[in-house]
């Protein structure tokens, strides 16, 4: 089972990355030589996605001229930010969302898929009857950057946890989703993050994820994007050899 629209979220200032965003967008940034979110529609096409709203605010005419060649692609400008859930939300009100789950992506993830592309792995494990949001993780220890104390537990015999104030989490949120509209029948009009929602999520039982089975990298500063690119480099000698 495959699914048509994605969300990539791309307004964010991607101010930890400075100097590299005072004069470009984080999903511009360059890796593999070429833009994040370049890499991002690639694998949406891939996996059969054939609709794609991106928001954008900070230094969004570069976005929307980078877009401007894509078929299917509806960028939409926030004059003001409203946040990841808050982003849904409006996009939502505009009529530009379908009545069937869609993917939901950070304009500056990047990863490397495993045995089986993963959104179709996302794709494959979603169950609306019992799902509204299924979450792409990663595991902290095998991810390229430093991931501070993680996200989530995930006890063998119970369900996916917040990590506790004292607690170091084995997983992080891998900036990949797939969502159900009825996570967002209750959002608030103002901006919000989509913790808001997750979190109702999982006081309802109604929160799954996937743990990432191939390569992930936490892009946040300038040092992560290089250790990414050296990795990508490495990987590309290994395979020439």
């Amino acid at each position: 089972m495959g699914f048509e629209t994605a969300v990539i979220l791309s307004a964010g200032l991607g101010t930890r990355m400075r100097p590299l965003t005072e004069t470009t967008p984080k999903p511009l940034l360059p890796l593999g030589g070429r833009p994040l979110l370049a890499h991002t529609l690639e694998r949406l096409r891939e996996a059969g996605v054939t609709r794609i709203i991106v928001n954008a605010h900070y230094l969004a005419a570069q976005i929307e001229d980078f877009l401007r060649p894509y078929p299917g692609v509806v960028v939409t400008q926030e004059d003001e930010l409203q946040d990841t859930g808050g982003a849904i939300t409006a996009m939502r009100a505009k009529g530009l969302l379908p009545e069937a789950p869609f993917y939901v992506i950070n304009g500056d993830t990047y990863w490397v898929d495993g045995p089986t592309p993963t959104l179709s792995r996302l794709a494959k494990n979603f169950s609306a009857a019992g799902t509204d949001v299924l979450l792409l993780l990663a595991r902290t220890a095998g991810a390229v950057a430093d991931t501070g104390l993680g996200d989530f537990t995930w006890p063998r015999d119970g369900a996916l946890r917040r990590r506790g104030e004292r607690d170091v989490a084995p997983y992080l949120y891998a900036g990949v989703q797939l969502v159900s509209p009825a996570l967002f029948n209750t959002a608030p009009r103002a901006p919000h993050s989509m913790n808001l929602l997750w979190d109702q999520a999982i006081a309802a039982g109604r929160l799954d994820a996937i743990v990432h089975d191939g390569l992930w990298f936490h892009l946040s500063t300038p040092a992560d994007l290089a250790s990414a690119e050296a990795v990508l480099n490495a990987r590309a000698v290994g395979n020439t050899t």
